[in-house]
């Protein structure tokens, strides 16, 4: 091939990626456009004032395409599916106890994203904001509303697999005082101080004496569920495959999901519910894999975030392995059931 007919080559070559590049381009441009263009067929939403003391509601990020898309939203919890009201604060990640909430927000730059963490009153107010290493994945509020928790990635983008890595922090919301990383914490593991330079952390989830709470713990390839101590800065492991803990309303038993053999590598998990004094662990009745760590809506019933076509859809499912698994909120993620 002569250099005419190489540079002619190279030439084509290069108009041909740019076509796709701008292809590419203005399909998701396009595609953007349309998530601000109301949903056809989805949920009725009304901008409007929204609480986080109003009990018996679940307060959400809505999902659906159009103006109110990402903001916090309210139903009545005994309707789910029905109306949403949405209040303006848009999160990625949410969660509320006892009119304190924590919202994670993405703030976008020029060149890369960098996200937050906001502490809201019950009218929604920011009261404190914290910077947040990474992709937010995991929030949670203690039930007496003084603590809140999130996670992050700060390496990789998934729990699936094992390039990854996480951070988690916990803040005193009357204080301000913040424990930017579990990692401080000292770790009993089978009776023993261990160490390590690849613990991981994710997943808090707060009893209701302000000092307890449990997490993930990852090192070495495997998981653990540990018991935190706010007062004596420890870590205890408890039981392994264990990801994700939710602590029950009556603070007996952890919802997880749990690694199974034989599922695929990208979908690993099965949703289990362990008895903290038995520590027999009872398979719930959802086949799916689920990536998420799901919360109580009552002492008898599950809520978790299932992928779909607008992002994730909430589905319920008992708590005791019986009865099945049923969709109760389209477009939607990080509910908070207030009592």
């Amino acid at each position: 091939m002569t250099l005419r007919n190489r540079i002619l080559v190279l030439l084509a070559a290069v108009a041909a990626l740019a076509v796709v590049a701008t292809a590419s381009v203005l399909h998701a441009s396009a595609r953007a456009e349309r998530r601000n263009v109301t949903q056809p067929g989805g949920p009725k939403i009304t901008a409007g004032r929204i609480t986080l003391t109003a009990p018996g509601t679940m307060v959400f990020r809505n999902m659906a395409w159009g103006p109110h898309r990402d903001e916090l939203t309210t139903v009545p919890a005994s309707d789910p599916s029905g109306p949403r009201t949405a209040s303006g604060v848009k999160c990625l990640r949410f969660y509320a106890s006892s009119g304190t909430g924590v919202c994670l927000q993405a703030v976008h730059g020029t060149v890369t994203d960098t996200y937050r963490a906001l502490i809201l009153d019950a009218h929604l107010k920011e009261t404190a904001r914290y910077d947040v290493p990474g992709i937010p994945s995991r929030a949670r509020v203690s039930p007496t509303g003084h603590f809140a928790a999130w996670t992050a990635f700060v390496g990789g983008d998934s729990y699936a697999g094992t390039n990854f890595s996480t951070r988690a922090a916990i803040v005193d919301t009357r204080t301000g005082k913040l424990i930017p990383t579990l990692e401080s914490f000292r770790i009993l593991k089978d009776g023993h101080v261990y160490h390590a330079a690849d613990v991981n952390f994710w997943g808090v989830t707060f009893a209701s004496d302000d000092r307890t709470f449990y997490a993930t713990l990852a090192t070495k390839g495997s998981t653990y569920l540990v018991r935190g101590d706010l007062r004596a800065r420890t870590l205890t492991t408890v039981r392994t495959n264990v990801e994700c803990p939710s602590l029950s309303p009556d603070g007996t038993r952890i919802a997880f999901k749990k690694r199974v053999k034989g599922l695929p590598k990208d979908a690993p998990w099965h949703l289990y519910v362990l008895d903290l004094r038995t520590m027999r662990e009872t398979s719930l009745a959802e086949p799916r894999s689920v990536d998420d760590q799901a919360v109580w809506r009552d002492d008898h019933t599950i809520v978790y975030a299932m992928p779909s076509d607008y992002g994730a859809d909430l589905y319920s499912v008992p708590a005791d392995g019986t009865g099945r698994a049923r969709r109760i909120s389209g477009a939607a993620v990080s509910p908070a059931f207030l009592k």
